[in-house]
């Protein structure tokens, strides 16, 4: 399936997904008490190396939250498929499920059918990575066709930080016309 191309310095689409636990959460809206957001979607449980990229993001969720960015991870799994896979990740931050291919196809994220995946029955996204600043405008943004090129998130949490700091007046990279 194809998608439209987000551009870096847009604002990110409004979408409202379910989080485990019950509520529902804005992909684009940080919680009280954070101005920035980061967006990681992952293709599912049936991918072990987005299992291994969200503990990985656990683990900087401390440096993320103490720059005042807010995380959430997203999939197509549906709500079972979802908590299943986070036994392994205990997340600190929110897991939303039940993504659509519309929805994929408005974040401009590759699709993959069920023959790309095991134990998969319908499609699913491949891994993205959005971070958005205080106004909901893509600073940063990272989509891949494959699970195995993902962007390092310690590197992802320093980037933040440069933007927000020295290069907090600078044009979004990118964005030249």
């Amino acid at each position: 399936m194809t998608s439209k191309k987000l551009a870096a310095g847009s604002p990110f689409p409004a979408i409202t997904l379910p989080v485990l636990g019950g509520d529902k959460r804005s992909l684009s809206a940080p919680r009280n008490g954070f101005d920035w957001m980061l967006v990681v979607v992952y293709r599912g449980k049936h991918c072990p190396l987005c299992t291994t990229y969200l503990q990985e993001l656990n683990a900087i969720l401390p440096d993320l939250n103490g720059q005042g960015v807010d995380v959430i991870a997203v999939s197509a799994d549906d709500e079972k498929r979802a908590a299943a896979q986070m036994v392994d990740v205990v997340p600190a931050f929110d897991v939303a499920f039940g993504m659509t291919v519309p929805q994929m196809q408005e974040l401009g994220l590759f699709i993959s059918g069920p023959r790309n995946g095991s134990d998969v029955n319908a499609p699913f996204a491949e891994p993205g990575l959005f971070v958005l600043d205080e106004a909901g405008t893509i600073q940063i943004i990272d989509i891949s066709n494959v699970p195995f090129a993902r962007p390092d998130l310690t590197w992802i949490a320093k980037g933040i930080g440069f933007r927000r700091g020295p290069m907090k007046e600078a044009p979004i990279n990118g964005t030249y016309a």
